[in-house]
């Protein structure tokens, strides 16, 4: 028996970056003697055991044959016959398929260390069109290391665009989409993930909110579209927020926003308007978080009367601090106000827009709301349905005393 590391640990250790998970290969060898060694078996479709000291993964050897649709549809097989090479042979992209044994010599049958120094994402074999879930890996891969310089093989991009013309993408699941998409949202280009699936077809099946950006022109620029500005605005945004929530609830942010100009200004080439449910079954649609939803429909459905909150009145202040439910997630304002004081068009989205002045608003407005508890209510004898009512009267006071203290020093 012998055990190799292999995939993106061996990668990351060659690119000096820093090393999430570890995976192991096992030729040589069957369940039943690593099960005698004290590993606990987890997988179904093949066997895949965990270390009992390191709990990390180990996977017996195996090759795969295509013999259905999606990324599912596969034979694997798996014996003590299956060699390393026909193992690293199964597996996407060249950079995924070095190993490295107990001695730290590496394995690089593929010649995955050389495209490392190319900066160059390439295909192993034609095979790699059988697995749909490829499509939005490479994608991944890609905003993951194009900060370093990494590029798509041309060729690659040609077997992707097959895997979407041939409807593959349609067999995934929103389980599978969100996974790949979330690590993207993690990493220091996320811009990128959209770029490709652009490029090779994708976005209009997996996320054809974003693609019909591009349909949208602006006659004031040549070649302009709103696709193009949708990538520059995500990819300052994302240059100062890492959250994977702030970073999803920008995409919103942006459709709204999309919405308001195409319908208010004649110098669009397009009039179609999205329906106001469009965000809510795009999140429903990809099986997201909850506490991802609730931050991006709170962005949707309160976008204008929070770019206009200086002219609201405190009642309906205090009220949207209701309804975003404020109190018992704090945490939430900071996030709301970063969104806010972005600008997301016409402009060169630095943070100094409006002077941060919306965020800075909310956070004195909850420092002054929070000020007022139910239990100051409750002692000056209101009960029931009043003590609600009298809360945001007494909050709706307090408000307008400051921005009335406000408006007299300026």
């Amino acid at each position: 028996m012998k055990v190799y590391l292999v995939g993106g640990a061996v990668r990351d250790f060659l690119l000096n970056l820093p090393i999430k998970d570890r995976d192991w290969v096992v030729v040589g060898s069957t369940p039943e003697e690593l099960i005698q060694k004290k590993f606990k078996q987890v997988g179904k479709d093949f066997p895949v055991f965990l270390h009992p000291i390191t709990s990390e993964e180990y996977s017996l050897a195996r090759t795969e044959k295509k013999s259905g649709v999606g990324y599912k549809g596969f034979k694997t097989y798996y014996s003590k016959k299956v060699t390393l090479y026909e193992d690293l042979m199964r597996r996407d992209l060249t950079i995924n398929a070095i190993a490295k044994d107990k001695n730290g010599v590496l394995i690089d049958p593929l010649n995955g260390m050389k495209d490392i120094q190319l900066g160059l994402l390439r295909h192993i074999s034609k095979d790699f069109q059988d697995d749909p879930l490829r499509v939005l890996r490479v994608a991944r891969f890609s905003a993951q290391l194009s900060h370093l310089g990494f590029r798509i093989a041309k060729e690659t991009i040609f077997l992707m665009k097959n895997i979407v013309k041939n409807c593959e993408l349609s067999f995934l699941t929103s389980h599978r989409i969100w996974n790949e998409t979330k690590k993207a949202l993690n990493t220091k280009t996320p811009h990128m993930y959209f770029f490709v699936l652009k490029k090779c077809n994708a976005l209009s099946v997996l996320f054809p909110e974003i693609d019909y950006l591009y349909k949208i022109n602006y006659f004031l620029f040549r070649y302009y579209n709103l696709g193009e500005q949708f990538l520059f605005s995500f990819s300052n945004f994302s240059k100062k927020n890492f959250s994977v929530d702030l970073r999803f609830s920008f995409f919103c942010q942006f459709l709204v926003y999309y919405n308001f100009l195409v319908q208010k200004n004649k110098f669009f080439s397009h009039k179609k308007i999205f329906k106001d449910h469009l965000i809510k079954n795009m999140l429903s649609r990809l099986e997201i978080p909850n506490f991802i939803q609730n931050l991006s429909i709170i962005i949707a459905n309160n976008y204008f009367f929070l770019h206009n909150i200086f002219f609201e009145s405190s009642e309906k202040i205090v009220l949207l601090f209701n309804r975003m439910n404020i109190w018992r997630n704090p945490i939430k304002i900071f996030k709301i106000g970063i969104l806010s004081d972005f600008c997301i068009f016409f402009s060169e989205c630095r943070y100094n827009c409006r002077e941060k002045k919306v965020g800075n608003f909310l956070k004195i407005v909850f420092f002054i709301l929070s000020s007022v508890s139910i239990q100051f209510i409750i002692k000056k004898g209101f009960k029931g349905f009043f003590i609600n009512q009298e809360l945001i009267r007494v909050r709706t006071i307090l408000l307008d005393i400051y921005r009335l203290k406000i408006f007299l020093i300026k």
